[in-house]
């Protein structure tokens, strides 16, 4: 319980110089006053008693958020709202001093933005289910979650742990700051900005009041964020829980659930935080696997970054893809994906040989670099004078020129060797 006059203790120094630290840590972009994170070391300096003050007596408004649309894989836009790096302090004191009181509260099963949890412990999770028996799966979407939340309901749901009113206010003022689209000022009457420094938290304390109904019902289930999954072992359970789990998202909660894309699932047709599942026979589990639709982004981007006509050098182009192929695999490395690497890998070397055949440009200059890499000169000229990229990289002289293990001198990762190191 937050009991009143524990403002003082979120306007701590050392609460505050963490929030500083961390919102630095995280750069980002400018909010509607178009101040930098690296200046707001200097601004704190001749405002921060300042603003502390405010806090303390109320005087403290939030500025607007800056509407930003990321466009979504499968159509559509996901609204982001950017506060100034000021609010987003602000907000990032507030989220570290409540986060302790409500790790309390919150339920084991609730893996998304918390601290020790992640998204590969609730995809783990949803795997022992599977393999606990729990063969129907209720795939739960809320129709625009952030956008959508009742800020009433949230804030009658805050008021029973905070006591502290001058806490509550700001929290309420940060719901409410408003947000600029295209140079004017909209309300936010309904919803949390997605992208602020606050809301995930927040949309932890929301769903909370879902993960103990759940529990109270005797259902298990694995939620990241907005993300639910409900396990139940019969078809007529799946479609009984679907209905009346709905029925309180709506009713209790004031949520939208999307029933175009909320389904009854069995495991083999769940996607979930990018990973799909399977069952294995010999070891008598379910396993996860990067699903289609993350494996053909992923190849997606291997393509975009070798691109010929990308106009940066092979150096920059290598180490862009080294990092994607970093980030890629370890967060699927718990999924079985050797025959996935593999194929990748035969796509980016050759898309990568492509890269270098163009910079070298002219067929004398590729001549004489084939000789040089130990091609014969009679296979090296058939090649250097030869059209087509794909089809002169996929040819001896330049397999063997630039070779895989030449590719890795040059630093470029094998993405299958990657994979078995890190699992």
């Amino acid at each position: 319980m937050i009991q009143k006059g524990s403002v003082e203790q979120l306007l701590y120094k050392d609460n505050m110089n963490q929030a500083y630290k961390q919102v630095v840590k995280n750069k980002g972009a400018s909010g509607v006053d178009g101040m930098k994170y690296t200046e707001l070391a200097d601004y704190l300096k001749k405002e921060g008693k300042n603003l502390l003050d405010k806090i303390r007596c109320r005087t403290y408004q939030p500025q607007p958020v800056l509407r930003v649309e990321i466009p979504k894989p499968n159509g559509g836009v996901r609204k982001l709202g950017i506060p100034t790096v000021t609010d987003r302090m602000v907000q990032q004191a507030v989220a570290q001093f409540l986060t302790p009181e409500y790790e309390k509260l919150f339920h084991p099963n609730s893996y998304g933005f918390r601290p020790k949890k992640s998204a590969i412990d609730a995809v783990k999770k949803v795997a022992e289910y599977m393999t606990k028996g729990y063969k129907w799966l209720i795939d739960l979407d809320l129709e625009k979650f952030f956008d959508k939340v009742n800020q009433d309901k949230l804030m009658g749901i805050l008021s029973r742990n905070i006591k502290d009113g001058d806490i509550l206010s700001l929290i309420g003022k940060f719901l409410r700051s408003g947000v600029l689209v295209n140079e004017q000022i909209e309300e936010t009457i309904m919803g949390t900005p997605q992208g602020g420094n606050l809301s995930p938290l927040l949309a932890n304390i929301m769903l909370n009041e879902l993960d103990w109904e759940l529990e109270k019902r005797g259902l298990r289930f694995v939620r990241y964020a907005d993300d639910c999954v409900i396990f139940v072992k019969s078809e007529k359970s799946a479609k009984r829980v679907f209905e009346s789990i709905t029925r309180y998202i709506e009713n209790k909660l004031l949520l939208k659930v999307n029933r175009e894309k909320s389904k009854v699932v069995r495991p083999s047709e769940l996607k979930y935080l990018g990973f799909a599942f399977s069952y294995t026979s010999k070891e008598n589990l379910y396993k996860p696997k990067p699903h289609k639709d993350s494996v053909k982004k992923f190849r997606a981007k291997l393509k975009e970054l070798t691109k010929r006509s990308w106009g940066v050098s092979n150096a920059y182009k290598r180490d862009r893809i080294n990092m994607v192929i970093r980030g890629w695999v370890n967060y699927f490395r718990i999924g079985r994906m050797k025959t996935v690497c593999q194929k990748a890998d035969n796509l980016l070397r050759a898309r990568f040989r492509m890269c270098i055949w163009k910079h070298w440009k002219n067929p004398i200059t590729r001549y004489k670099r084939l000789i040089q890499l130990g091609v014969s000169r009679g296979i090296a000229a058939k090649a250097a004078w030869s059209h087509g990229y794909a089809r002169v990289c996929r040819g001896k002289a330049v397999s063997v020129a630039l070779s895989n293990v030449r590719l890795k001198q040059y630093g470029l990762i094998s993405i299958e060797e990657y994979y078995l190191k890190s699992c």
